[in-house]
């Protein structure tokens, strides 16, 4: 047993280093971008570029969430991520039940299509939308804009709730069916509970990509409904980009993803297994 874990040990710490090496090059530039928040202007822009300030303020972020703006586009941001996740949920997990469950050709080939759709760049759907939202009326609005991106969400969404819906057992409704419940019974009590953790991790997934989206914003808003992505990439002087408050409105727009995936962690984790495994 000692050769063996002497034989290990060597594969472990190449593994280990491996991992380290990964965790560095992936965080380094979120580390990088948090330490220059907190430098003075011309340490942002130094050349050579110095990674610990030599100055530490927070007059960065004092600057960048004072600017006109920045607190209307958090809270669209916020409300257009909340909305387009509902509208992915409230979409995709129906269809994909329905997919999973009566298994039709026209299922298959709808979820195919989902994927095409998917797989389309965005700046092909843009200017569609910018003249259908202005039919309806809906242009630089919230709602408008939550819509748009839920047609990027949507497809995942639905491909997503289909693996993990695939993994659970029909056994399971059949049993409940047994105890007097229907269909629509046994979906709610019995499936839904189980694939709780793939409804955090398809939550996640298309809450992410309506927070981080750049082009249907730039497209779709103006002034009332523009959110964080389009205001950071506006921080401008007359000397040039203003790094500091860019890095810091940054970084505070990054604290609802991060708090969001940690309070999501384990049932993340528990919906990656259930989409791993079938039956």
């Amino acid at each position: 047993m000692n050769g063996l874990e002497t034989r290990r040990r060597p594969a472990r710490v190449i593994l280990w280093g491996a991992l380290a090496a990964v965790l560095v090059l992936y965080g380094f530039p979120f580390v990088y971008l948090l330490l220059t928040s907190f430098k003075t202007p011309l340490d942002a822009i130094a050349v050579p570029p110095q990674v610990l300030p030599s100055q530490w303020t927070l007059d960065n972020y004092v600057a960048a969430l004072s600017k006109e703006g920045v607190v209307p586009a958090l809270i669209n941001s916020v409300a257009t991520a909340v909305l387009s996740t509902a509208f992915s949920l409230a979409l995709g997990v129906p269809a994909a039940y329905a997919i999973t469950r009566y298994r039709t050709p026209s299922g298959r080939i709808f979820v195919i299509a989902a994927l095409v759709t998917r797989m389309v760049p965005t700046i092909a759907v843009g200017a569609p939308l910018v003249e259908t939202m202005r039919r309806l009326g809906i242009s630089d609005t919230t709602i408008g804009l939550a819509i748009a991106h839920t047609t990027i969400s949507l497809p995942l969404s639905i491909w997503l709730m289909s693996s993990f819906f695939e993994a659970v057992p029909v056994e399971l409704e059949e049993a409940a069916k047994v105890d007097g419940s229907d269909r629509l019974q046994a979906f709610r009590h019995v499936v839904l509970p189980v694939v709780s953790g793939g409804l955090a991790v398809t939550a996640i997934f298309a809450f992410l990509a309506s927070w981080n989206e750049f082009l249907f914003a730039l497209l779709l808003t103006s002034v009332r409904a523009q959110t964080t992505p389009i205001v950071i990439a506006n921080f401008q002087t007359q000397f040039g980009l203003d790094w500091g408050g860019m890095t810091a409105l940054s970084a505070v727009y990054s604290v609802p993803v991060i708090l969001l995936t940690l309070a999501l962690q384990r049932h993340i984790v528990a919906g990656l297994t259930l989409g791993a495994v079938k039956g």
